[in-house]
């Protein structure tokens, strides 16, 4: 594993997650959250160790969090009682950690998990926190500011596009490049929503800032995104997986996720600053 790749993935475990749950708004969550550095900062030594026993035991702690949290999903579902494309995304979002988890037990004990290589295991784990968590998050956090039919779009076709990415790891290329223009089509209307709100009148100058630079990232990672997809099914030049690392994952975990989460984080205390927690 890269030394990028790990500092995006230990981004994602200490800091994306648990500002994420924080947005979702959901009491039932905050055990999970409060307890989370007891997972994530295990799975983050987890990624500096060599594979073997150790690295293993302590991917393994941060696994058990993913699962105490996916474990929510199906009990917010009872809840509700229907599912609405904001409600759909918060569900993907609280699922997909288990699967970079997976990834993350698998790769440091040096196991071909399903046949894949280390090396996919490895961007496996990045991919699901922020194409996975981050992304379906913030499109269900816009659909609820914006429940028109454009943040519905977003809403429902970020996890379906997730979904099929998925699916095309064991199907072939072609499903995964399916995956990768649906995600890309709900990517880019976060974008273009995002971007709207930046020009709402009241909102302070680093909030709009913050919001600029999470939709104009997304423009240029998701081409990125569509490119490599293409490439892998068609054969046609494409980035490395190196080059991806470098800009595609780099610019989605700072520009993109990382952004996107500390204006919505701002917006929510200016709104509701009575709902603030610790």
């Amino acid at each position: 594993m890269s030394v990028l790749v790990g500092l995006i993935v230990m981004l994602g475990m200490l800091v994306i997650v648990p500002m994420g749950l924080r947005l979702v708004g959901d009491p039932l969550l905050d055990p999970v959250r409060r307890l989370w550095p007891l997972f994530a900062v295990p799975g983050a030594v987890s990624l500096w160790l060599p594979r073997g026993g150790a690295a293993t035991a302590l991917a393994l702690c941060y696994a058990l969090g993913t699962l105490a949290l996916a474990a929510h999903a199906p009990l917010r579902l009872a809840r509700t009682g229907t599912v609405r494309p904001a409600e759909a995304a918060v569900l993907t979002a609280l699922v997909t950690p288990s699967v970079a988890a997976l990834a993350l037990v698998a790769e440091r004990s040096g196991h071909e998990l399903f046949g894949f290589g280390l090396g996919i295991l490895s961007l496996t784990m990045p991919h699901f926190h922020f194409a996975g968590f981050a992304a379906a998050l913030v499109a269900g956090l816009v659909c609820r500011a914006q429940d028109g039919p454009g943040g519905r779009f977003a809403a429902l076709s970020v996890p379906l596009g997730t979904l099929l990415v998925l699916a095309g790891y064991f199907i072939g290329d072609w499903a995964e490049l399916a995956g990768a223009v649906v995600l890309t089509a709900g990517m880019w209307t976060v974008a273009l929503l995002t971007w709207r709100a930046v020009h709402v009148p009241g909102r302070d100058r680093t909030t709009r800032a913050l919001l600029a630079v999470s939709a104009a990232v997304l423009v240029v990672t998701m081409v990125l995104a569509l490119s490599w997809a293409l490439g892998e099914a068609t054969g046609l030049p494409h980035p490395t997986l190196t080059w991806m690392a470098a800009t595609h994952g780099l610019g989605n975990a700072l520009g993109f996720a990382l952004c996107a989460l500390l204006a919505l984080r701002r917006l929510q205390d200016l709104t509701h600053p009575e709902g603030r927690t610790a």
